[in-house]
């Protein structure tokens, strides 16, 4: 009341006219800029309210704010200058199939690595998987800012240049390996020809067990060049096998040279003809070394590592830091075309005296086309009729298989 004398007429006027705008635009940003998230895979769950804001509307209502017609600046298009258009997948795009405990690892190793900047992950499980991206791409700071996309649609993994298959089923106690083999080909049957549908060049990686089998499967559904289907096959095996070996030397794993060949299982072969260190070969220290007449007992190791695998399931429910590390090891050779030498499994008929049409692993090149070339091990006839056996064991599963549709 005291500020009436003050005023004029039109000076209060103006005040008004100048209320009535600041309030105008204030409503006229909050309704262009608030807006109801995207939907989710979580929409179905939590339900949807399209259009409607988190909190009250201040100007609901005011037929004199609706009058005023502001266009509010754009913050992206103000900011930003366009010089080009982004590319959507880069050339070391990676994607994961399976967002359980294996794939969640190798996406770690691979991001906290530095190796990629693009990952893509898809799962059958999307509030599993919404919940892993999340906890990605929150961690984007921290990781050198990687563009990571989740979704239950295939299309997310268009032009991949990997691709890691770790979706499958876990045993049923007493449930036949055979069993177990086709429930996780019903699944391969279902995922394969999408992925090879969206990304036709890229190399897939499987890590799903039994590894050689379904590595197989995976070539025979996909159509693709023998060289584009990778097992991650003994590469953790031969890891176990020199560490057990350095450990025991007190040396650094590394610094051993040793490989498990064959199956990713049971009858997987150590080749204690080709173990050394520093140029070092074992056998010409202890000529019998890996027999059962080896006075050291060398050859315990090796049944040491077949125990190992089952050791960590059965301890912690899975298995799942090393073999993710194993399989970006298998990665690294691929977008760096390293050419890195590295036991996985591939295509062994004709190798060793192997006729079937199946996976075992041996040593191989592996680089930006996948497997470039298998080295030809010079073996003994012990270790020789190993491999072969290793053979008959997957191959007496695998020839029961149906991969028809």
């Amino acid at each position: 009341m005291v500020l009436l004398p003050i005023l004029s007429k039109s000076s209060l006027s103006t005040c008004l006219r100048n209320f009535i705008r600041v309030t105008s635009t204030i409503g006229s940003i909050r309704s262009r800029y608030t807006r109801a998230l995207p939907s989710t895979v979580l929409t179905k769950i939590l339900g949807s309210n399209k259009g409607k804001p988190f909190g009250k509307d201040v100007t609901a209502g005011s037929d004199l704010q609706r009058t005023v017609n502001f266009v509010s600046p754009c913050l992206r298009e103000e900011l930003l200058c366009k010089s080009s258009e982004p590319v959507r997948d880069c050339c070391h795009k990676v994607t994961i199939v399976g967002a359980g405990m294996v794939g969640v690892c190798v996406a770690n190793s691979l991001l906290f690595q530095r190796i990629t900047s693009h990952i893509a992950m898809v799962d059958a499980f999307p509030k599993k998987l919404e919940g892993e991206g999340m906890d990605f791409i929150h961690s984007s700071v921290f990781i050198g800012d990687p563009k990571i996309e989740y979704d239950t649609d295939f299309c997310v993994t268009s032009n991949s240049k990997v691709i890691v298959i770790c979706a499958g089923v876990r045993p049923i106690k007493g449930e036949s390996r055979l069993n177990l083999v086709q429930r996780n080909t019903e699944i391969l049957k279902n995922i394969i020809p999408l992925l090879v549908n969206y990304s036709p060049n890229a190399v897939f990686v499987v890590i799903s067990n039994p590894v050689d089998i379904l590595a197989w499967v995976t070539w025979k559904l996909s159509g693709l060049p023998v060289h584009q289907v990778i097992g991650s096959g003994t590469n953790l095996d031969s890891a176990r096998f020199r560490y057990l070996i350095a450990d025991r030397l007190g040396i650094a794993p590394s610094s051993v040279q040793g490989y498990m060949i064959g199956e990713h299982g049971d009858s997987m072969v150590p080749l204690w003809s080709g173990v050394s260190v520093a140029g070092v070969q074992f056998r010409d220290i202890i000529p019998n070394i890996g027999l059962e007449t080896d006075d050291e007992r060398w050859y315990e190791i090796a049944k040491e590592v077949v125990k190992l695998g089952p050791t960590v399931r059965c301890l912690k429910g899975y298995s799942s830091t090393a073999i993710g590390l194993s399989a970006t090891d298998i990665i690294i050779a691929i977008l760096r075309n390293t050419q890195a030498i590295i036991p996985v499994s591939t295509l062994v008929q004709g190798h060793h005296d192997v006729c079937h049409d199946m996976f075992l692993s041996l040593p191989c090149a592996i680089g930006e086309n996948g497997i470039t070339h298998i080295i030809r091990m010079h073996m003994t006839e012990y270790e020789k009729k190993l491999f072969q056996a290793s053979a008959n064991i997957v191959y007496d599963v695998q020839k029961d298989l149906n991969i028809k549709s």
